[in-house]
């Protein structure tokens, strides 16, 4: 786990709460934005994973480099 996981569920976790406040009040525009965050969350949930698997691609073949992004 890394920090894109991390912020990734925070993003999924806030923007579910949006979400579900705009359809508790009918607001529109606060559905809209929790379910962008949402979406980010996601996102920043698979940056992670394609991150994780670099890096144990890269140990499994014994190299020493990091990912530079």
């Amino acid at each position: 786990m890394n920090k894109d996981h991390v912020n990734g569920a925070i993003d999924k976790l806030v923007g579910s709460a949006k979400r579900k406040a705009g359809e508790l009040t009918g607001d529109t525009q606060l559905q809209v934005k929790g379910i962008a965050q949402q979406v980010k969350g996601n996102l920043e949930n698979a940056w992670g994973n394609a991150k994780d698997a670099v890096r144990e691609a890269n140990e499994e073949s014994g190299g020493n480099h990091e990912p530079t992004v």
